[in-house]
């Protein structure tokens, strides 16, 4: 009898025990607060894949210039192994330098887009790992979280859990408009696309840890447009707590020309929503709702980041000098070959554009940056272009970070020359070419690689994954990476080798920048 008594004690003990320890796999699937959902298991690399998961409700019909509103919740298991359509845009086709692992895939497009997609190689949930959060480029007007070489296995792989994100892009995603702004309750218009972030944001704070990521370990990346997208991520008082490190990769909104910088932003986008709108006859945000969103798309409307006096609540550079942005460590770079500054000029022309363009400093210029031949001329003027656009903004927020805040900054240049196949044209060190790089994803391209290529984009990938676990780059193995302050202007190179030294071009950038605050000031 004791020993019969035993054993039913033992076995509802053991029952017990393993009905509070047990923890479903993630590779099996995962429960969100909105329904449960299944991946896929990839057996080689021991990654699984969520694909399509919605974070926010379709922002369709009455939807359609709203801030994003909650997903709907699901009962039984959400299938999540496709990617879900990307956000209405132009055709996505190659061009120029980014061939078809640049581009987001031809269809399905649809304003039914606010998903996301994580990889994780987490055995169960709890598990605490490091989240990355990468967002695209795509001036704003194109790009998807489907984008080939944006893939995230050999991330997840490095320990990662990592996710990529839609929002709303063109038109659709930054109308401003009077009505709008009535009806929003917060007093203004535009931004959606930037809300969409946000929102996907706070999904990954209330959801990823049943994912094995750590919500109080979140990383936000991005490259072009997608890095402009993380300086206004930094600057908004909304995203307060929602990440703890950052990652600009060829862009920002700092510059100290450009209109975000100085405040233009609500009033005017309003009167150029309204143009817009007329042109199309549409007298109400009602009758603009009513079209299809082709028709909406040809249209071709205003459709970028403004300051609208709630996500981005003043001028950036106003809340960067006031120490009022998010403070977390970053890493800020850009391209040797950004192919932004338009054809080179010959010796001559461009004197002359350099006397139109810096008026009475144009001697100092001349002085600073000689040069008597084409070919001295043309490499001038490429280290312009790319300054201009995209090297003096990383500049100007390394600088103000350094003086109103306290995390740490890392800077770097990407010099290696992408190797390109027959039909391709060399491009050198094109925008974007360092993605496939910094996410080990030189499988996802048909491009002739090197090993030297391989090793380049293993370490740098090191370096991404080192900074989202702990807030620094460094680790074993690796080249040391300096922080870069006004007193040491150091900045590291990636090339065939990796390399530490001083910021690229370094004497233009202090003109420039010397420059157009010289101008503002005036």
């Amino acid at each position: 009898m004791k020993l019969i008594y035993f054993f039913c004690i033992t076995i509802v003990f053991l029952g017990f025990f393993a009905g509070c320890s047990k923890i479903v796999p993630v590779k099996e699937l995962v429960e969100t607060e909105n329904g449960k959902v299944r991946g896929e298991y990839i057996e080689s690399s021991g990654i699984t894949v969520f694909k399509g998961i919605p974070f926010a409700a379709p922002p369709v019909g009455y939807l359609r210039w709203k801030a994003p509103q909650p997903a709907e919740k699901w009962e039984g298991i959400r299938e999540c192994t496709k990617f879900s359509a990307s956000p209405i845009q132009g055709t996505p086709v190659p061009f120029m330098m980014w061939t078809q692992e640049f581009i987001a895939p031809k269809e399905p497009l649809s304003e039914d887009c606010l998903y996301l997609n994580i990889w994780t190689g987490a055995e169960n949930a709890g598990e605490k790992r490091p989240v990355f959060v990468y967002i695209y480029g795509g001036g704003f007007t194109s790009g998807s979280g489907a984008v080939p070489v944006y893939d995230g296995e050999e991330m997840a792989k490095k320990g990662l859990v990592f996710l990529t994100i839609n929002y709303r892009v063109g038109v659709l995603g930054f109308l401003a408009h009077p009505e709008l702004t009535a009806e929003s309750g917060y007093n203004s218009s535009g931004n959606y696309g930037l809300l969409d972030q946000i929102e996907a944001l706070k999904w990954v704070n209330k959801n990823i840890e049943a994912f094995g990521g750590d919500p109080a370990n979140v990383t936000i990346a991005g490259q072009s447009a997608g890095a402009f997208s993380i300086n206004y991520l930094v600057a908004s008082p909304l995203t307060n707590g929602l990440f703890h490190r950052a990652i600009a990769e060829s862009g920002g909104a700092i510059l100290p020309s450009s209109s975000l910088a100085r405040g233009n932003g609500l009033q005017q986008a309003e009167e150029a929503g309204k143009k817009w709108a007329e042109s199309l006859g549409a007298g109400s945000i009602a009758e603009l709702r009513a079209k299809t969103a082709e028709d909406i798309l040809a249209a071709r409307g205003p459709g970028s980041p403004i300051v609208d006096g709630y996500v981005i609540p003043e001028s950036m550079i106003s809340i960067f000098s006031k120490g009022n942005q998010n403070d977390v460590p970053l890493i800020l770079g850009w391209n040797e070959d950004e192919g932004f500054g338009g054809p080179p000029q010959p010796a001559g022309v461009f004197r002359e554009q350099v006397k139109q363009r810096f008026g009475e400093k144009a001697d100092v210029f001349l002085e600073l940056f000689p040069f008597s031949t084409d070919e001295d001329a043309i490499k001038i003027q490429n280290a312009l272009g790319v300054l201009q656009t995209f090297g003096l903004q990383s500049y100007e927020w390394m600088m103000l970070q350094n003086q109103t805040a306290k995390s740490k900054v890392y800077m770097y240049r990407f010099d290696r020359d992408l190797p390109f196949a027959d039909g391709m044209s060399d491009h050198g060190a094109f925008h974007t070419g360092e993605v496939p790089y910094a996410y080990n994803n030189l499988k996802m391209s048909p491009r002739p690689w090197s090993e030297t290529d391989f090793k380049l984009a293993d370490k740098m990938s090191d370096y991404w994954v080192n900074f989202a676990a702990k807030g620094n780059p460094n680790g074993a193995g690796l080249p040391t990476w300096e922080a870069c302050t006004p007193d040491n202007l150091k900045s590291i190179f990636f090339n065939a080798e990796i390399i530490s030294g001083e910021l690229p071009d370094l004497g233009l950038l202090r003109f420039l920048d010397e420059f157009y605050r010289s101008n503002i000031s005036e």
